[in-house]
């Protein structure tokens, strides 16, 4: 595939760190009531870890998309080529607000962060609070995860029915 028929070599690496990070994001979230209470601050710490490296692949993506990307033309013309582009809109918009529900999260509980301590809680034992973001941030990151997976489906019709080469654009090498 020629080279001004793919994306550039950070713009391929920023996606597939992303994507990679969020998925394992939801993995570890999925196993932290697998672990007794008091052992929890491991894998809660592990997944805030992983979300503050995310956080920085996120805002090294955009300001990457913003100014150095390569453009491609669209893959596809007239309703389907808006519908792409309106969905990579909104995975953008929903890492975004997935990780700031995330911050806000951790800010309200102030988790022990591998047994090393914890920061300050913003509103210290409001139980009702923690439980409100954590049902937005889950709703988000599910919400992203099963986008992501029909956006994911889309490039595979592409490449498997179609076989316009869509998908090699995103791919190194």
């Amino acid at each position: 595939m020629s080279d001004a028929l793919q994306y550039d070599r950070r713009t391929i690496l920023l996606h597939w760190l992303s994507a990679g990070l969020i998925v394992l994001m939801w993995l570890i979230a999925q196993g932290i009531d697998f672990f007794p209470r008091e052992m929890r601050f491991w894998p809660r710490s592990v997944h805030s870890l992983v979300g503050l490296i995310l956080l920085g692949v996120y805002v090294s993506r955009v300001v990457w998309k913003l100014t150095g990307a390569r453009r491609l033309p669209a893959a596809e013309d007239g309703v389907l080529g808006a519908a792409a582009i309106g969905v990579h809109h909104v995975l953008y918009l929903m890492i975004a607000v997935t990780l700031a529900l995330g911050i806000t999260l951790e800010a309200i509980r102030a988790d022990n962060l591998f047994g090393l301590g914890s920061l300050p809680s913003i509103a210290p034992n409001n139980r009702a609070l923690t439980r409100t973001v954590n049902f937005y941030h889950e709703w988000a990151a599910n919400g992203m995860l099963i986008l992501a997976g029909l956006h994911g489906c889309a490039a595979l019709l592409h490449h498997v029915v179609k076989k316009d080469g869509v998908l090699r654009r995103m791919l190194l090498g």
